[in-house]
């Protein structure tokens, strides 16, 4: 019998992880010594639909100054009056996708990643524990979806690409799903998630 897919992540977290940036697929690259970095979380949140598990993901406005249409788990930057990360990535959840605290189990987080546009992203790995009708708040985000586990935990769906970015050639992970590019951040999160999950 497979192993449940909670139980998965739940020893995938206890294993080790490697660092996360945007930088990973592009060694040649020189970060300013002491540059300072915004904390920010995302809710990695996993729930059982149909009896398959599916990871919650959204498609952010179009009229977005940073990344507009992209793919992207919900979440921000931590406010002053957040006590911690995990906080941050519940109160965006709610505030983006209508999600409440009260609905989700806290798995653990990944490895912060740090991005190009100078955020460190802390991924907060969740159980959504009960029905939810998204509610999207549509200055941030305009649709809700959820992408099977399976697909964005099996390295082979995962592939990389590149483009020019500020003059130079930028690589970063891919992970398609149907209608729904998954690049940059968010598939590389989700990459990471996959090697410590392992098969």
């Amino acid at each position: 019998m497979a192993p449940d897919p909670l139980e998965r992540l739940r020893a995938g977290l206890a294993r080790a992880a490697r660092p996360s940036s945007d930088y990973d697929l592009n060694p040649g690259t020189v970060l300013p010594e002491g540059r300072v970095l915004r904390p920010a979380a995302v809710l990695v949140g996993v729930s059982r639909v149909a009896g398959e598990m599916r990871v919650v993901l959204t498609k952010r406005a179009s009229h977005l100054r940073h990344h507009p249409g992209q793919i992207a788990f919900p979440g921000g930057r931590q406010d002053a009056g957040d006590p911690d990360l995990v906080a941050t990535a519940l109160r965006e959840a709610e505030e983006e996708i209508g999600l409440p605290a009260s609905g989700v189990e806290i798995l653990g987080t990944l490895p912060a990643h740090e991005t190009v546009t100078g955020y460190q992203v802390t991924p907060v790995l969740a159980e959504i524990t009960r029905d939810f009708t998204p509610r999207v708040d549509p200055g941030e985000v305009a649709e809700v979806f959820a992408a099977p586990l399976a697909h964005v935990l099996d390295p082979h769906q995962f592939r990389v690409e590149r483009r020019i970015w500020r003059g130079t050639w930028r690589n970063y992970y891919v992970v398609p799903w149907g209608p729904y590019y998954i690049w940059g951040a968010t598939a590389r999160i989700l990459r990471g998630l996959a090697d410590r999950v392992g098969p």
